[in-house]
């Protein structure tokens, strides 16, 4: 099994994308807009990658946190809070929140969602980041991250943590550039706290920044000495690990040399996001396939595709739309990923 989630072109394969799925047998697919119409049509697309892979375990995923970060959009699915919105609410609704979001994915077969964002909020934090965040404290967004995470689990979606150890301090878009963390260690815990927290979550992503009092050359994602120390040690991670978006220009470059760089630096999953096939010839030839230890942490990822979504009640969905329409939203509609992947296809310059 190839060493990460990929990217397809658009709402339907190619000849040339079937082919390279079933040589590869990727851990699973990245849909973005570009995929994403409709349901019926997202269903149809979802069947054909299961279908061309034909793994039981085949990872289908979005990033589906709520507010400007969502791809399951239009009149077939819910209308959902930002992650800013929800931390200034409670567990019962950050509950609901989760179950909504399911309903959505379950309807259109995805079961792997990139939330929920554990990132702290602060005076400096970048914006393309600050909206997503579930707020200031991180006693409450351990809390409300931890309610969403199980709730996702028992309806068969598979959560992702992100971006471990912590990318609140970022003052820089690393879809654009690499942030850098001066703070020392001790000031760092309380970005730490959410992801220690919450460490048995089965699936994590790492963050694209240096954490310079640890490793002042590699940002986190192609740092074995902070996915070591600070991942799988001082937040105490042991699920699968998989990186950022390697297209980021955090990252420098080509997409198959970051792609082994993650791997050899401990990620067991690296996240390809541009969709171009010319890239993913190259991941072929230089991603690595699954190690045995990541094989392993991936058990406890696939348990979780045999729940199924427990329903959402009338009631519900009421009581979060009067919720969350008192809230005011974080006035910021910046999209990185998507800007970026619009970007990689060279639809604006």
């Amino acid at each position: 099994m190839l060493a990460a989630m990929v990217s397809v072109s658009g709402d339907k394969l190619t000849d040339e994308e079937k082919s390279w799925l079933e040589r590869n047998n990727p851990l699973g697919v990245t849909l973005f807009s570009r995929n994403l119409q409709n349901l019926l049509q997202i269903k149809k697309l979802t069947s054909e990658i299961r279908e061309t892979i034909r793994r039981d375990n085949v990872l289908i995923a979005v990033d589906q946190e709520g507010g400007r970060v969502r791809r399951l959009t239009g009149h077939d699915f819910h209308n959902i809070a930002s992650q800013y919105v929800i931390g200034q609410l409670n567990e019962d609704l950050a509950a609901i929140h989760a179950q909504i979001i399911s309903a959505d994915m379950s309807a259109a077969h995805i079961n792997l969602n990139y939330a929920p964002v554990l990132d702290i909020a602060y005076s400096e934090t970048h914006p393309v980041l600050k909206s997503r965040c579930l707020g200031s404290n991180e006693q409450k967004t351990a809390i409300l991250g931890k309610t969403m995470i199980e709730t996702y689990i028992r309806n068969g979606i598979v959560p992702c943590v992100k971006h471990m150890p912590g990318h609140g301090r970022a003052t820089i878009d690393p879809h654009l550039g690499l942030p850098i963390i001066r703070n020392t260690l001790a000031e760092l815990q309380k970005d730490f706290y959410p992801f220690i927290e919450n460490n048995d979550c089965p699936l994590g992503m790492t963050a694209h920044v240096v954490v310079q009092e640890v490793d002042n050359k590699y940002p986190i994602t192609l740092s074995q000495k902070g996915i070591d120390y600070l991942i799988r040690g001082v937040i105490g991670f042991d699920g699968l690990l998989i990186s950022d978006s390697i297209d980021m220009k955090a990252l420098s470059g080509t997409i198959g040399d970051k792609a082994q760089a993650a791997i050899a630096a401990g990620c067991d999953i690296v996240c390809y996001c541009g969709g171009k096939i010319e890239e993913l010839y190259e991941l072929e030839k230089k991603c690595p396939r699954m190690s045995e230890h990541s094989l392993y942490r991936l058990e406890n990822v696939s348990k979780i595709l045999k729940h199924s979504f427990q329903g959402l009640s009338q009631e519900e969905q009421k009581r979060y739309n009067q919720a969350v329409g008192l809230v005011e939203e974080y006035d910021e509609r910046y999209d990185a990923t998507e800007v970026l992947n619009r970007m990689t296809q060279n639809e604006i310059s």
